[in-house]
């Protein structure tokens, strides 16, 4: 059974969702991926798609222009983990991986990628000795992304304690190399500028010739995205903008049009919004 499609709480976000509704053939339906279509993890190699995420999709992206998931992770792990690859309905499916600078289409089943920036090599190298020198390595988790590195402290004795602690160092080590450092919930992350999500989505909205777009994020990488949105609107683009629900990052709820709890209800909001599309 499908859950009724949930009312945006403004007006922007309803002239959005009525646009996609009336034209969803023209529309672009981008969504995050940690935190919105998968649970966040201790463990981010252990992250993978809410089970009831790839039918919800196989069934939505047929009847839009595209869904495009806009993910910090490389574009191959980030198909991985959520099962993309291969499934009849998703054709229409890319992930635009590492904030853009890797696109993998379902069609082809392949990943176009740019070089790997030469200040995230220095950086990887030298993180470990880093953080055994600022006294934080216990607990501490290094995930590598390719074009960017991270610094998780959700495992350590204090997360918070020690994100405070190490938000100040890795920006000076961030910067030394030409980096800049995002943070987000618990992980710290160190990329070369110019990389967003919202430099993507909008990129991505522009080649396609989109005419409305919806965009679900559930974390402070997800800014840049809903200001593209919001751009987006003032340039005549109707857009909808989801939070998928975290206490952790009430600056995301705020600038929302509609806020869901988590990877679940992301998943049933997207299974009405493919039956609304289907029955409009």
């Amino acid at each position: 059974m499908v859950s009724s499609l949930p009312h945006p709480t403004t007006s922007a976000g309803r002239d959005g969702l009525a646009a996609l509704l009336a034209r969803p053939g023209k529309a672009v339906v981008a969504l995050d991926f940690d935190g919105t279509l998968a649970e966040i993890v201790p463990d981010p190699e252990q992250a993978r798609a809410h089970p009831g995420a790839v039918p919800a999709l196989s069934v939505l992206a047929p009847q839009v222009a595209s869904v495009a998931v806009v993910t910090g992770r490389p574009a191959g792990v980030a198909v991985r983990y959520g099962g993309f690859a291969g499934v009849p309905g998703l054709e229409h499916l890319v992930v635009l991986g590492h904030y853009g600078a890797e696109r993998w289409d379902a069609v082809t089943g392949t990943v176009q990628a740019a070089a790997v920036p030469p200040g995230v090599a220095a950086v990887r190298a030298e993180l470990p000795g880093f953080l055994d020198a600022a006294g934080a390595w216990a607990g501490t988790w290094i995930e590598e992304k390719g074009r960017a590195v991270a610094v998780h402290t959700r495992r350590a004795e204090d997360p918070q304690g020690a994100f405070e602690a190490l938000r100040g160092p890795l920006g000076e080590l961030a910067a030394r190399h030409g980096l800049v450092l995002e943070p987000g919930r618990m992980v710290l992350e160190l990329r070369p500028p110019g990389m967003d999500k919202g430099m993507a989505l909008a990129e991505y909205v522009r080649r396609t010739g989109a005419e409305s777009v919806l965009y679900a994020g559930d974390d402070l990488g997800d800014l840049p995205a809903f200001a593209a949105v919001e751009k987006l609107r003032s340039d005549g683009v109707p857009g909808l903008l989801v939070c998928s629900g975290s206490t952790e990052v009430p600056e995301l709820a705020e600038r929302a049009d509609l806020s869901v709890a988590g990877p679940s209800a992301v998943v049933e909001f997207l299974a009405a919004l493919a039956e609304a599309v289907r029955t409009a």
